[in-house]
């Protein structure tokens, strides 16, 4: 089954339940869907053959809760935004990022054993993955606010998690110290599945011995009770990089969750919030400003000191018969971007009108007036205004 398959496919619909519905509502309704679409009760029935191979395929990710957890995880991260092969890029999504560290084909830890964990052995046979084998650990989410400068320019930032890790007292061993240590669950070999027989197929489901971890502990350690995991802060200091934008949603490589069993880490995702700032906006790769000049300067024309947001201010050339609302670019001086060069500054500059005028500003005004009657700036508007 291809990547793309995995993502649209709605496995809640397939079993008729909904997305919150609880291991035992799922249990259920995958029991009467295979025993009515079953291959042995419906022989030469192409169609009932698929729709069981559908059913199975749905209980096995929806069954074990981790499974359920990537599955629900990976659609609602691609919201539709999937795009083959697996690329990056505006609207897409790395499809090895999601499911582990590496490519989606291949062997070791990457995302085709990831794959291969998910979709290999409907019935715990063995294609299907034991829980005695490396796990990747969880992803984390937290969120920081940024002032405009951090996130045009980059900011280092350092955050306090809380995840889930191997067990401080047993060493994620489950067991108690000094203890015998952890063995091979006796009811499922290590697998972490057992197998019902429902009249004609068996039923995979996680071994009810060991909870489906594949190991057991006579002595369990009193911390963790046996299971080996426990909760762990820590400080983590990272990169938020420049040009971030509000609402941003950046993903950072190894920082999550430890792994489980020599798996490698999760990752971290940091929610940005960006503060507004007083003078500067932001467009894309570019800071936007507006700049207030007086009539005589967009009339004849004038050179104008302009911040930037270093600190140090450039000088602008308003070209003489510059109207109300003309943006002006400086090259340059805008968002650094991930290649280290910056986007631009775009001035608008805003003709100002004065509120307060002397009797020699305004006998100045009366005769540039008067100079200028033969100048209509309305001349035509009424006539476009009835469509002539």
């Amino acid at each position: 089954m291809s990547t793309k398959d995995y993502l649209e496919k709605d496995y809640y619909k397939t079993l008729g339940v909904s997305k919150s519905a609880s291991q035992e509502e799922i249990k259920q309704s995958y029991r009467k869907l295979a025993r009515e679409y079953h291959p042995d009760a419906n022989t030469g029935d192409p169609k009932a053959e698929e729709r069981f191979k559908e059913i199975s395929e749905a209980y096995n990710v929806l069954s074990d809760e981790e499974k359920r957890k990537e599955y629900d995880e990976a659609r609602s991260s691609f919201g539709g935004a999937y795009r083959p092969g697996g690329g990056t890029g505006a609207g897409g999504f790395d499809l090895g990022d999601l499911f582990g560290h590496g490519p989606t084909t291949g062997t070791g830890t990457g995302g085709g054993e990831r794959l291969s964990d998910l979709f290999g052995g409907l019935f715990g046979g063995r294609g299907g993955r034991t829980t005695t084998q490396a796990r990747r650990g969880a992803d984390v989410e937290t969120e920081t606010t940024l002032t405009f400068s951090e996130a045009a320019q980059g900011v280092t930032r350092s955050f306090s998690l809380s995840s889930d890790a191997a067990c401080a007292t047993c060493k994620g061993t489950g067991a108690r110290a000094g203890s015998s240590g952890p063995r091979m669950c006796p009811k499922c070999s290590g697998t972490g599945h057992e197998s019902t027989n429902l009249g004609g197929f068996s039923l995979s489901e996680p071994c009810s011995e060991c909870k489906g971890r594949g190991l057991v502990v006579d002595d369990p350690c009193p911390t963790c009770n046996g299971s080996g995991r426990g909760r762990s802060t820590r400080r983590v200091q990272t990169r938020i990089p420049a040009g971030v934008s509000d609402g941003q949603r950046i993903r950072i490589k190894g920082k999550g969750a430890p792994g489980e069993r020599g798996g490698p880490a999760g990752d971290l995702y940091v929610v940005v919030h960006v503060e507004s700032h007083p003078v500067f906006g932001k467009t894309g790769d570019n800071l936007t400003i507006t700049v207030p000049v007086t009539f005589p300067e967009a009339a004849l024309g004038a050179e104008v000191r302009v911040p930037t947001l270093n600190g140090l201010p450039v000088t602008v050339k308003v070209p003489a018969g510059t109207p109300n609302g003309r943006t002006l670019r400086v090259r340059g001086k805008g968002v650094t971007r991930r290649d280290g060069t910056k986007g631009d500054m775009l001035v608008t500059i805003e003709v100002t009108v004065p509120q307060n005028l002397n009797n020699e500003a305004r006998e100045a005004l009366e005769k540039f007036s008067a100079a200028t009657s033969d100048h209509d700036p309305r001349n035509g508007l009424e006539a476009r205004a009835k469509g002539m």
